[in-house]
């Protein structure tokens, strides 16, 4: 494996690891481990950065000129980039609600 191939797979598997830590994240949160779904968070914006790295050589590829048959393989991983990007946005905001509602239950339980 080589080339786009390779490259395509290096996006895949980045993105997904991230993907799969958000998911993570938010189940830590609806526990209430507030700061393991933190951690989780900021290692999947790593693993994200990665794969968002291999794209952006790709696009600076074509930029420069490549003429390379842009492959299924390369849309899937760009979906798959994609896909990540938005469980980050909405693991974010469901860890932030998560937040608000432990700290209201707190407020009520000293009522």
């Amino acid at each position: 494996m080589k080339g786009l191939e390779l490259m395509s797979f290096k996006i895949i598997s980045n993105v997904g690891t991230a993907r799969s830590m958000c998911i993570e994240a938010v189940e830590k949160a609806r526990q209430g481990k507030f700061d393991e779904a933190e951690e989780l968070l900021e290692t999947a914006s790593k693993s994200y950065l990665e794969g968002q790295k291999v794209h952006y050589d790709l696009l600076k590829r074509e930029a420069d000129g490549s003429d390379e048959r842009i492959p299924l393989l390369l849309i899937h991983a760009e979906d798959q980039l994609m896909s990540a990007e938005q469980f980050d946005i909405i693991a974010k905001m469901m860890i932030s609600s998560y937040k608000e509602m432990a700290e209201l239950k707190a407020k009520l339980s000293l009522l």
